[in-house]
C-alpha cells in the first residue's frame, strides 16, 4: 500500500501574476452561487422578483410587490465581520485594503439612498446561506417587509 502524498499548498499569493489575474478575472458579479440559492428561495415560494433592475447600486433581487430589494453580499468583498470577511490578502494589502473600503462606503451610500426612495433593503450575507436555518430567517424578513408595506409604513 502506497503512503498518500500531501497535496502541496498552493494559494492565490503563490501562483505567478499572470495566473492569478485570470483567477481574479474569474470572479463573477452576478449569478453567483449565493444569488442562485436566493432566487431558487424564492422561486419555491412563487415570489415574484426582478433582477438587477435600475436601482442604485443594482440590487441582486427587486420584489416589486413588496417594494423590498435583496443584496446578495460576499462576505470577503463586503467586509464582513465574519472570517471570511475579516481578513485581507498577505500580498498588495494596501491595495486590497483600499479597494474593500471603496465597497464598504459605497454599500452604506447606496443602502441610504435606496431607504430614501421608500425600498427596504435586506442583505443577505454569503455566510449566512450556509448556516442552518438560513431559509426560515430570510423568509421572515421578508415577511416583515410584506407587512410593513400593507401597514403604509414608509
Amino acid at each position: 500500500m502506497k503512503p498518500k502524498r500531501a497535496k502541496p499548498k498552493v494559494g492565490i499569493a503563490k501562483c505567478p501574476p499572470l495566473t492569478r489575474s485570470e483567477i481574479m478575472r474569474a470572479v463573477k458579479s452576478k449569478n453567483t452561487k449565493p444569488e442562485l440559492l436566493v432566487r431558487s428561495f424564492l422561486r419555491k415560494r412563487k415570489i415574484k422578483y426582478r433582477t438587477y433592475g435600475n436601482l442604485p447600486g443594482r440590487p441582486d433581487i427587486i420584489m416589486l410587490q413588496y417594494k423590498a430589494v435583496i443584496r446578495v453580499m460576499g462576505c470577503f468583498w463586503h467586509r464582513h465581520s465574519c472570517k471570511s470577511g475579516d481578513r485581507l490578502p498577505k500580498t498588495n494589502v494596501e491595495y486590497w485594503s483600499v479597494k474593500i473600503e471603496r465597497n464598504v462606503a459605497r454599500d452604506r451610500e447606496n443602502k441610504i439612498d435606496l431607504k430614501k426612495r421608500g425600498w427596504r433593503v435586506i442583505d443577505v450575507w454569503e455566510c449566512s446561506l450556509k448556516k442552518a436555518g438560513w431559509e426560515a430567517r430570510l423568509g421572515t424578513r421578508i415577511k416583515v417587509a410584506a407587512r410593513r408595506l400593507c401597514k403604509g409604513n414608509e
